[in-house]
């Protein structure tokens, strides 16, 4: 409007156009711009102007905008950071000049929403993602593999369907994703066993308190655990309550839920366990991870340089130790008298070493298990052991 006001006042010719630019409150050459655009276009030449370049030698490519809408239709779950990263890798190693110039991620978004393909995530309970500070020393793969089960669902049939997930904490590699139709401890046994064969032993394993990894028995053992301390596997348990001690394991649930199991559930369990396959399939090669600088999991990790081949060892103890086999029952001989231990731990050669004077500490490989008092032949469960110190006092 008050260009307008601008030539109509220039057009009076009643004030000099140094007197009329001052009065605007505009520089002389503004003022010339703006009669120079009224003599040549008239009043329309007077309109604003888009300041934004005519050539943009950075917009998407009709090309590229199809391979990114092909990418995100094929893989919806994946954000513009994951989807521009995957499109970066197909390019393969060719030069500079003849590689595909790919959009940032910020105009890959715009153009997911301009399509419609943005997909708000539910709002789940539980709030935060888990924390993964405890997992600060898993810094190499196979250094800690973690375990545990993804809640149960039913299949289209109504039969129930356990996920059992295995991953290595490091690189995120998706070692086993497998459908089960409960939680059994000889299942989890045989998955563990091909997983072993396939990538050699890791020097720990995490998981929950729940079966088949913990039990009540001294110790918390379960049969399952005390395999992976014959192998020389670390069976580290995160506290009761605190998921955030095994957040890499939980962030990968969230994915997995996101990706999959919102997406809808197979027929069956053997359908389940084809669906789980393929989405392993993507996970590890092709789904790039922000916690790798959008590598892929592949690409981190390397299997163990400990091999597996069958092998169950006893339990060995060195110097200082004197030994006792676990009778079937769940009790261990010790001067004339059985001692009740625990039936979890029946077969198993187990270690003790006298501490202080007429008290032995107990041990299954690395796991102690407890206290025995040699006058009295009372085992005392290492749980239990303060309380049983304080009534031997209070006594």
């Amino acid at each position: 409007m008050e260009k307008i006001e601008f030539v109509m006042a220039a057009g009076k010719k009643e004030d000099n156009i140094a007197e009329l630019c001052r009065r605007f409150e505009i520089s002389r050459q503004t003022g010339y711009e703006v009669l120079a655009r009224h003599d040549k276009d008239g009043y329309e030449g007077l309109r604003e102007r888009s300041h934004a370049p005519r050539n943009k030698p950075h917009a998407m490519s009709e090309a590229v905008r199809e391979k990114v809408l092909e990418l995100r239709r094929a893989r919806p779950r994946w954000g513009p950071k994951k989807l521009k990263a995957y499109l970066e890798k197909l390019e393969g190693p060719k030069p500079e000049q003849e590689r595909i110039r790919m959009p940032a991620a910020s105009s890959i978004g715009d153009l997911l929403k301009q399509e419609g393909l943005i997909v708000k995530r539910r709002k789940r309970p539980g709030g935060q993602v888990p924390s993964s500070e405890p997992l600060g020393h898993a810094d190499e793969p196979n250094r800690v593999w973690s375990i545990d089960f993804k809640g149960h669902f039913k299949t289209g049939d109504g039969k129930r369907c356990e996920p059992l997930t295995v991953t290595d904490n490091q690189s995120r590699y998706l070692l086993r994703l497998v459908a089960m139709i409960g939680i059994e401890s000889e299942r989890v046994r045989a998955v563990m066993e091909a997983a072993f064969r396939e990538h050699g032993l890791p020097e720990a394993i995490r998981s929950d308190n729940g079966a088949p990894f913990a039990s009540n028995a001294p110790g918390g053992v379960t049969e399952l655990s005390l395999w992976w301390e014959r192998l020389g596997i670390r069976h580290e348990r995160i506290e009761p309550g605190k998921p955030q001690q095994n957040g890499r394991h939980e962030r990968f649930h969230l994915s997995l839920l996101r990706d999959r199991l919102d997406a809808g559930v197979a027929w069956d369990l053997r359908a389940q366990q084809r669906v789980f396959e393929r989405y392993r399939t993507e996970f590890n090669p092709e789904r790039p991870h922000e916690a790798l600088e959008m590598r892929t999991p592949a690409e981190d990790y390397r299997a163990s340089a400990r091999r597996y081949g069958g092998q169950n060892p006893d339990f060995e103890y060195g110097k200082g130790f004197l030994t006792r086999r676990v009778y079937e029952q769940g009790t261990f001989l010790w001067a004339a008298e059985r001692i009740p231990l625990s039936p979890v731990l029946a077969g198993e050669n187990i270690g003790l070493r006298e501490e202080e004077e007429d008290l032995f500490a107990v041990y299954c490989g690395r796991i102690f298990l407890g206290w025995l008092e040699n006058r009295t032949g009372t085992f005392i469960r290492e749980d239990r052991a303060e309380r049983w110190a304080k009534s031997k006092t209070a006594a």
